[in-house]
């Protein structure tokens, strides 16, 4: 049985970009998905980001430009990803890579969309 039927689609390779400014994810469905730092970065499944509940939610600005430092594994189901902002404390799981692959798009529109809607920008750094 493949490791998609029971949890999920599984990475098959996981490569940072010579830059740093992008993750390729290939999973054993045949999908790739090329995630972009800024992407990674403002949706990160950590606390500082999300916050405990949705009203805690911020939307992080002045993030074009980041890149990504390091990428640890955390134990077979997902990896820690380091900016170069110093921020290390999302894991990123192997399914959340996944649907953040397969809506990249639409999740980064949404957050440009944010950006617009309280006044920050891509090139400042602010959160709200």
């Amino acid at each position: 049985m493949s490791q998609t039927n029971t949890i999920g689609p599984w990475p098959v390779e996981v490569r940072l970009s010579k830059n740093r400014r992008a993750l390729s994810v290939v999973f054993d469905s045949g999908e790739r998905f090329e995630l972009s730092a800024e992407l990674l970065r403002v949706s990160s499944p950590s606390a500082e980001v999300r916050g405990h509940s949705l009203a805690e939610h911020k939307t992080v600005g002045g993030k074009r430009n980041v890149t990504i430092l390091s990428v640890d594994p955390v134990g077979n189901y997902a990896v820690r990803l380091g900016f170069d902002d110093m921020h290390s404390t999302g894991i990123f799981s192997w399914r959340f890579l996944h649907e953040l692959g397969r809506n990249a798009e639409a999740r980064f529109q949404s957050y440009l969309d944010d950006l617009a809607a309280k006044g920050l920008d891509r090139d400042k750094p602010g959160a709200r």
